[in-house]
Formats: structure tokens, C-alpha cells, sequence
């Protein structure tokens, strides 16, 4: 058995995941990370270590030439291992917030496809280079906590703009606490699997690209294992106790003034947090400049101010409390 499948085999019941007797949906972009992941769930498929329905998920983002050949490459390749393949093409994106809208759409049609074939399991094949990735993005844009501890191994499903749905879909990264983009890559070439290149992933006009490109590189000459420290940092960041609140509540519902005014920076901005999060389903989009714009609105006397968030949304002060709105836009 290769190592890469060892260690999967590994993550998998250390995460109590199921081994038989279910399906699961995993993502394939046609990339070395996921279909690493897939040929390791195949492997392990044929081993007999997994006896599960597996349902390879590609969603065609229709943003560049090769995209349909992408989905060729998935479509032979679950055909080749004997899965079920299902893929869907997103709509014509809009001008701005491409990799928002992107990302949005991909998991809508993962959540569709687990919830039409009764799966409790998404599996995505985020690496630790991901992980540490996401930690610089959210700490250049000024993210609190919540946001350097990024990704969670094992969450709900995202939902953008909203509050999650209510059920039992989990969204898995077997890969995130222990797989390299180097290991993905060397377990595809064994393989003997020519994985699919993205042209995107050279595009320095993104930010992501630039911190991979130069940023990480840079600093691993400082610390050649950087991506497992940022990772380590990411996951004991998540693990740090939350401050805890009174009367807390999860519906999202309206913030008494009176009772935010009286809390410390650190308690206040925590707690901004925790309620935008439950509002809108994430704090995607969100940096330190938004939480320093509520806390303004906040202190001042005047009444009926807003704060404008990313992705439509707003925080109204009106009446002696905060509420979030969303910003309806005419077509």
C-alpha cells in the first residue's frame, strides 16, 4: 500500500468517518489534489477497505478554454475506475466577484447532488498548502481570529448569505491536517494519472496566486517547513476557547446597544463576529476595516447609520440595535 493511501486510511478513521454501507460525493476538478484523492479512495476501494457508493462531483466553470477538456478528464477517468460521475455548468459569471460567485455555485451543486442521492458526506482534497494559503489571504485583509483559523477539517456545508442549512451533510478535507501539494502530485504520478493544469493558478492578478507564487516562497527561506507551520498555526488557532457570551443566541437576531457598548475591543469585535457569522452563513469577504466600521456605528449618537458588507449585506443601526439587512438590487 502506498503511503499516500496509508495515511488516508489513517485520517479517515481517526475522523470516524463511514467505511461502508453509505455513498459519499467527492469533488474532482481534474487537478493533482483531487485526483489524488480519488485514486487513494479507489485504491482503498479495491482493498476492500471501503465499501462505500462513491460519486465523483465535477463542476464546470466554463472560465477558460480548457474547461471542457477538464471535465473530459474527470468524466474518463471516474468512468475508468467504475464510479458514478455527475457534473453541472455554471451560468455565464458576472463581471465582479468571479471566484465568489464560482465558489458559491460549486457548493450549491455539491449540497443538490448529496442531498439527492441521501449522501452525509462531501469530501474536497484541500491540502495544507491550502490551509496556509488561506491563513496570509485572510491575515493581508485583516481577519480576526475566526478567519486565521480558516478552513475546518470537518464542518457543514458553506452557504453563502444565509444561515447554514439544517442537516446532516458534512463537508470533509481528508487531506487538510497531513497532505502536501508535492504529495498529491507524486501519488498521481505513480499512478501513472496526468493530472490537470490549471492556467488560472499562473495568474498573478490573484491574490491567492501571488501569496503561492511569491509570498510562500519567500518565507520558506526563512522557514523551509512554512506551509506546516502555517497550518499548525490555522488548526491551534481553532482549538484556542472562544469568549463565551450571555445570552447568546444563534437565530442572528437583532444587538442591544447598550449591552455592546459596555464590552472591551476584543470581547466586542468577537462578538461582531460570532453574529455576522450566523447572518450570513460565513465571514467570507469580511476584514478588520468592516468591524471597525460597526464599532464607529456603534459609539456614535447619531441613529439610522449603515455599514455596507461584502456579498449585498448591511449592518443598520436603528432603534437602539443592530440589525443586519440584506441590500435588495433591481434587475
Amino acid at each position: 500500500m502506498h503511503r499516500f493511501v496509508r495515511e488516508l486510511i489513517t485520517e479517515w478513521r481517526r475522523l470516524k468517518l463511514p467505511v461502508a454501507g453509505t455513498s459519499l460525493v467527492t469533488a474532482v476538478s481534474g487537478g493533482a489534489d483531487s485526483v489524488g484523492l480519488l485514486l487513494a479512495l479507489a485504491d482503498l476501494k479495491k482493498r476492500s477497505k471501503l465499501d462505500l457508493e462513491i460519486i465523483v462531483a465535477h463542476f464546470n466553470h466554463a472560465l477558460r478554454p480548457d474547461a471542457n477538456k477538464d471535465e473530459q478528464f474527470v468524466r474518463n477517468l471516474t468512468k475508468e475506475l467504475g464510479f458514478e460521475f455527475m457534473t453541472a455548468r455554471m451560468a455565464p459569471a458576472p463581471k465582479h466577484n468571479i471566484e465568489q460567485t464560482a465558489r458559491r455555485e460549486r457548493y450549491l451543486f455539491l449540497r443538490n447532488i448529496a442531498s439527492k442521492r441521501d449522501s452525509a458526506v462531501v469530501l474536497t482534497a484541500h491540502t495544507q498548502n491550502d490551509q496556509a494559503e488561506t491563513f496570509l489571504m485572510n491575515l493581508i485583509r485583516g481577519s480576526g481570529r475566526d478567519g486565521l483559523a480558516s478552513m475546518r477539517q470537518v464542518g457543514p456545508l458553506p452557504v453563502e448569505n444565509g444561515p447554514p442549512v439544517a442537516d446532516d451533510v458534512k463537508l470533509v478535507r481528508p487531506l487538510i491536517a497531513w497532505a502536501k501539494r508535492d504529495d498529491t502530485e507524486a501519488f498521481c504520478k505513480f499512478s501513472n494519472i496526468e493530472y490537470r493544469s490549471d492556467t488560472m493558478n499562473d495568474d498573478l492578478r490573484f491574490t491567492r496566486v501571488r501569496i503561492r507564487k511569491e509570498i510562500i516562497p519567500m518565507l520558506r527561506q526563512l522557514n523551509p517547513k512554512i506551509v506546516e507551520t502555517l497550518a499548525s498555526t490555522a488548526e491551534l488557532l481553532r482549538e484556542t476557547p472562544k469568549i463565551p457570551f450571555e445570552n447568546d443566541t444563534t437565530k442572528g437576531d437583532p444587538l442591544e446597544l447598550r449591552h455592546l457598548r459596555g464590552l472591551i475591543r476584543e470581547e466586542l469585535f468577537s462578538r461582531l463576529r460570532h453574529w455576522l457569522r450566523t447572518c450570513r452563513g460565513s465571514l467570507r469577504g469580511l476584514g478588520l476595516k468592516h468591524i471597525e466600521s460597526i464599532e464607529r456605528l456603534i459609539h456614535s449618537r447619531k441613529s439610522g447609520r449603515m455599514v455596507e458588507l461584502p456579498a449585498r449585506g448591511c449592518v443598520v443601526k436603528r432603534g437602539g440595535r443592530l440589525y443586519f439587512e440584506q441590500i435588495m438590487v433591481e434587475k
